[in-house]
């Protein structure tokens, strides 16, 4: 299997960010001690990259943490450029006299740990050792993850959150902020996202695992100064992620059974569906890297609010901070139903609002305007 040809060059093995790349925007916080993981074991050499928009109040009380989806990072506003290869991911969201006002709050985005855009994961050094962390890289949840962001939080002098949001593994995580830190979040934004990860979410995402590791450059995780990356199968997997985040009547109206330019499928051609999914993996394997893919889809995969601690409900009702609950109604990966439990059982919350879209789970990303008026509901 191959990516289509590209004018733009693939990279030789990963997409990461790279000690000597442009810093663009980013700022580093490293960890003073090495992070204790859920799993059991440390984490050495920790370090979060991420980026600020605004200033943080004399008394810290307007700070605002946005987290990031799976192929996301901290750039949520402004252009590519150097160090950014992507815009802004929720650039209409963010900014003097957008919905996220940079006037009035401290905006706070890090790159999640484990991710590729400048924070500790898979393509980093490994202390002690001259390499990098490759198929070494310990198992993450999403418990390790926000532990660090807490530390990022403290280093910032940032004691409380006047709001935390982020959709679905960005959602996984604002969650899992109001239940281990429920005296650090005031309110809370949770979109297309779920209480747990669901057999059928769990499945899909096996099969995007398989796809990664069953490509001969994946080489146990250790590709990452071989100039041969496993393009492949990441590309695969992209493809089968982005049928999932999109929903079947869009795919009908956009492209139908239409081939590809003059391209005749009957002699070895493709649909332009087939032509979209071709061009979305090689954007992908451009910009990111093949071992944050594996190690964040697995922390997504043992996504569990209520893991040891006595379940989802007794979990759920540590939540303290203002709630909203949002799900997009033509979401087929994480259905609203999802939403429905979870509006159902934090105590502060009240009824779960759909965003209308036909973009599938993608919405929460597409419909700005749609999640800008739950913002505003949120923050007043």
């Amino acid at each position: 299997m191959t990516l289509p040809t590209t004018t733009v060059p693939l990279p030789p093995a990963t997409g990461a960010w790279r000690e000597g790349d442009p810093p663009g925007r980013r700022r580093w916080h490293p960890a003073e001690r090495p992070l204790a993981l859920e799993a059991g074991g440390e984490l050495p050499g920790v370090r979060l990259a991420f980026e600020t928009w605004g200033r943080l109040a004399a008394d810290g009380s307007n700070a605002v943490l946005v987290l990031h989806a799976l192929t996301g990072d901290s750039h949520v506003v402004g252009p590519a450029g150097p160090g950014h290869l992507t815009p802004g991911w929720w650039d209409g969201l963010v900014g003097p006299g957008r919905p996220l006002d940079t006037d009035r709050w401290f905006v706070v985005a890090p790159n999640v740990l484990g991710g590729c855009q400048g924070s500790t994961g898979p393509a980093s050094a490994r202390p002690g050792t001259g390499g990098r962390w490759g198929g070494a890289f310990p198992f993450l949840t999403q418990r390790d993850q926000v532990a660090a962001e807490a530390g990022l939080a403290d280093a910032l002098g940032i004691e409380r959150w006047a709001l935390v949001v982020g959709g679905s593994m960005g959602g996984m995580r604002a969650l899992e902020w109001a239940v281990s830190y429920p005296g650090r979040v005031d309110a809370l934004l949770l979109l297309a996202t779920t209480a747990a990860a669901s057999a059928e979410q769990i499945a899909w995402a096996n099969v995007q695992l398989h796809a990664v590791r069953a490509d001969p450059h994946w080489q146990g995780g250790d590709y990452h100064d071989t100039g041969h990356g496993p393009h492949a199968g990441l590309g695969l997997a992209r493809r089968l992620a982005h049928i999932t985040y999109r929903s079947e009547p869009e795919l009908a109206l956009r492209f139908g059974r239409t081939a590809q330019g003059t391209e005749e499928p009957f002699r070895g051609g493709r649909y332009q569906v087939e032509s979209y999914l071709d061009h979305h993996a090689a954007k992908l394997v451009r910009r990111f890297d093949a071992g944050s893919y594996v190690v964040l889809t697995e922390a997504m995969n043992a996504h569990d609010i209520g893991r040891g601690r006595g379940g989802t409900r007794a979990a759920l009702a540590r939540v303290t901070a203002r709630t909203l609950v949002a799900g997009v109604d033509s979401d087929r990966l994480y259905p609203p139903p999802q939403q429905t439990e979870l509006a159902a059982l934090i105590p502060s919350a009240d009824h779960p609002r759909l965003i209308e879209s036909p973009y599938g789970h993608d919405g929460f990303l597409i419909e700005t305007d749609q999640v800008a008026a739950l913002v505003h509901e949120i923050l007043g």
